[in-house]
């Protein structure tokens, strides 16, 4: 066991599917509490329809110093699976042991109160994440260095952005010199310079004989960094291995639409893949505001006419940044591949998806939200605080000069980032 960083044996977790709850009455309560006790002789047990499995006989074993990838779709069970070994979600069957001291970045800012200073926030991060007192003077630098946000760490944290969090919260937990490491999708928001001072904090830790778990839609960021990969489907495990076979079979996975939740046979027609065109190793990131091209792959098994197709585009809590649709589309059996060329998408840094609907004279005939997600890697060019920042990343150009009444000085001129 001294050999083992992580050792997991048939980690289960289930969930409980909720149920709708209409308004109630008074009079509906006291009718209710009336005939209770003859419910509790009519209830029926509960059937496998009333639970989800985000995670179903997982097993696995990581060696100290190994980096370690896991992929798979969204709902997964990739972020359950941390949370467990994180000692923040309890198994409902299984165990996982864990030998060494664990640093955890699950979520954004996670641990960080809003009302207090990025300077405050550190501390009480460190203090919550069990590093002393004499260690976090020693580092507290090299933590504010590594975050970028030295002009803003006497600033209550409800003023960052998003981005801004996340480079204090990976600098904080990167810091620690923790044995084991978990880092979640929480990357995708920083922006592709910060994401490679990330890659090779990872990179420094793991050389240092540290173990790290790395959840990422960045196929070339497993590549780079992990030794083998886990691939977890419907919560459990499809294939481990060696990265480079693992992430191939992924990849083949995706473009075919099996093991993405679209493997439909039976359906009339179906989306089935979605990808940035001629982006190189990482087909759906964009790391520049444009020309965006994005594909997506309409597989046809029955002809659809006088078809409607709509595109949305959502970020990651939901909000419609973008939408199109065509009308009167006429589509025989095969595979067709609908392109959108956009000449700009200067959206903020972040996680974002695809809504791509198909309907035909007799209603829905497929809809999808796009998988693996959208990420935009973009540097930050907008307002630091987040209320000011709106959505848009715009370039732009900035010039202040002073009048005098002979001639106008030059003060100040901002080119175009």
């Amino acid at each position: 066991m001294s050999g083992i960083a992580i050792q997991a044996d048939k980690l289960s977790k289930r969930y409980r599917v909720g149920h709708l709850v209409r308004y109630r009455t008074l009079r509906d309560t006291m009718t209710g509490a009336l005939r209770a006790p003859v419910r509790l002789f009519k209830r029926k047990p509960h059937s496998d329809d009333d639970f989800l499995w985000a995670l179903r006989d997982v097993s696995f074993e990581v060696h100290p110093g190994e980096v370690v990838g896991v992929l798979g779709r969204n709902g997964a069970g990739k972020t359950t699976l941390l949370k467990v070994l994180s000692r923040i979600t309890r198994p409902t069957g299984g165990r996982a042991v864990i030998h060494g001291m664990v640093g955890s970045l699950l979520e954004v800012g996670t641990g960080f109160h809003p009302e207090l200073t990025g300077r405050e926030n550190i501390s009480l991060s460190a203090a919550i994440l069990g590093m002393k007192k004499q260690d976090l003077a020693s580092r507290f630098g090299e933590i504010v260095e590594f975050s970028g946000v030295e002009r803003f760490l006497d600033t209550p944290l409800k003023h960052y952005s998003t981005g801004m969090q996340t480079r204090l919260a990976f600098s904080v937990a990167a810091h620690l010199d923790p044995e084991i490491l978990l880092v979640d999708e929480v990357l995708a928001v920083g922006d592709a310079e910060f994401q490679k001072k990330c890659l090779g904090k990872m990179q420094e830790v793991s050389r240092g004989g540290r173990t790290v778990l790395l959840v990422s839609h960045h196929l070339n960021q497993i590549r780079r960094l992990c030794d083998w990969t886990l691939w977890l489907e419907s919560g459990r495990i499809r294939e481990m291995g060696p990265t480079p076979a693992v992430v191939s079979a992924y990849e083949a996975a995706v473009n075919s639409g099996q093991g993405t939740g679209r493997d439909r046979p039976h359906a009339k027609a179906q989306f089935v893949h979605w990808e940035l065109a001629n982006n190189g190793d990482e087909p759906y990131v964009i790391p520049s505001p444009g020309p965006v091209t994005v594909r997506f792959t309409l597989r046809i098994h029955q002809p659809v006419s006088h078809a409607h197709h709509g595109i949305t585009l959502f970020s990651g809590d939901g909000q419609v940044m973008w939408g199109a649709a065509r009308d009167n589309l006429k589509l025989e059996t095969g595979d067709y591949i609908l392109t959108y060329q956009l000449p700009y998408l200067p959206l903020r840094p972040g996680p974002y998806y695809w809504r791509v609907t198909l309907y035909d004279e007799n209603g829905l005939v497929d809809t999808w939200d796009s998988s693996p997600e959208l990420v935009i890697a973009t540097v930050p060019l907008s307002h630091p605080r987040d209320e000011w920042a709106g959505i848009l990343n715009m370039p732009h150009e900035f010039d202040l000069r002073r009048e005098t009444a002979s001639l106008t000085e030059s003060v100040d001129t901002e080119k175009p980032v």
